[in-house]
C-alpha cells in the first residue's frame, strides 16, 4: 500500500500475539476486499451491546458504515509447529468494520469455506464458518490484476463477482482522509463474532501492510449482505481492492469472550 497512517507502523505482533496460543500461518493469493457503503442504522442492528459502526468519510463530506467480503485462495494452510502438513483451499470472509470498547476491530458475520476440514472450526471452536463451493480464477500480469472471478455456491452465502482490469485511480482516493480509510478496510487484527451456541467469540491475526489494487467491476453479487438488508440486490460495490499474494498468521485457539 503506497499510503500509511501513524497507527500501522506502531502495530507489532506482540500486539495480538499470545504466549499460550498456536500459531498457524498461511499464504493467501488471489486475495481481494469487495467494500460496500451500508447505513450505519442497519448495520447497528445486527450488532452485540457495545458494538457500533466504524464510520469513514467520504470524499464528500459524507460519513458511512462499511462491510466487505474477503475472497481468497490459502495456497499453504500449515501450523507453525507442524510445517511439513499443508491444506489448500478458497475461503471467503464477510466482515463489517466496528468499534469495541473504543478499539477498531471487525465484526464477523461468517465465513465459507471449500473444503471438508470446515467441519474443524466450526465444531470444535464453534465458528460461524459453513462449507461451501468456490472456484476463483484471476489472471495477474505480475502484481497488475487484469481479471478477477469469483464464484461460490453455499446454502449459507452464495457469492458472485466479476471484475478488472486494473483501474488507475488512488484505492483510496474516495476518502477524505486517504490514509485512515486504508489503515481500516485492509488493517483490522482482531474480530469478534456469534459463536455457534450463541456466545461472543474472538481470534487476531497478524500480516503486514497490505499494497492492494484498485480494479473495476463488472457484476458483484453477496447473498450473505443482502440477507441482512444491508446491500440491494446486485448493487455496485464501493471498491474491489486485490493484492496477488500476502502472508498471514492466525492465533489459535479463538476465545471466548466473557
Amino acid at each position: 500500500m503506497p499510503i500509511c497512517c501513524a497507527s500501522c507502523s506502531s502495530l507489532s505482533k506482540t500486539d495480538v500475539s499470545n504466549p499460550r496460543s498456536v500459531k498457524a500461518i498461511t499464504t493467501l493469493a488471489d486475495f481481494a476486499i469487495v467494500s460496500y457503503c451500508v447505513d450505519a442504522g442497519a448495520l447497528a442492528k445486527h450488532l452485540p451491546p457495545g458494538f457500533e459502526p466504524d464510520l469513514l468519510t467520504l470524499a464528500d463530506g459524507t460519513p458511512s458504515a462499511f462491510v466487505s467480503a474477503v475472497p481468497f485462495h490459502d495456497l499453504d494452510f500449515r501450523f507453525e509447529a507442524l510445517p511439513a502438513a499443508r491444506f489448500s483451499f478458497f475461503q471467503t470472509n464477510y466482515r463489517a468494520y466496528v468499534r469495541y470498547r473504543g478499539e477498531r476491530c471487525v465484526w464477523f458475520f461468517g465465513t465459507t469455506l471449500a473444503s471438508p476440514l470446515v467441519a474443524i472450526p466450526r465444531f470444535l471452536w464453534k465458528l460461524p464458518w459453513h462449507h461451501a463451493r468456490t472456484t476463483i480464477d484471476a489472471t495477474w500480469e505480475r502484481e497488475r490484476c487484469a481479471r478477477y472471478q469469483l464464484n461460490t455456491a453455499a446454502r449459507w452465502g452464495s457469492a458472485e463477482l466479476s471484475a478488472g482490469p486494473e483501474l488507475e485511480a488512488e484505492p483510496f482516493g474516495s476518502f477524505a482522509d486517504p490514509n485512515a480509510a486504508s489503515f481500516v478496510l485492509t488493517n483490522p487484527m482482531t474480530g469478534y463474532y456469534y459463536r455457534r451456541d450463541g456466545a461472543l467469540g474472538s481470534y487476531a491475526v497478524w500480516h503486514d501492510l497490505l499494497h492492494p489494487r484498485s480494479v473495476g467491476v463488472q457484476r458483484a453479487r453477496f447473498d450473505v449482505f443482502e440477507r441482512l438488508s444491508l446491500v440491494a440486490p446486485s448493487a455496485a460495490p464501493h471498491s474491489v481492492l486485490v493484492q496477488r499474494t500476502t502472508e498471514f498468521s492466525i492465533y489459535l485457539p479463538p476465545r471466548k469472550v466473557r
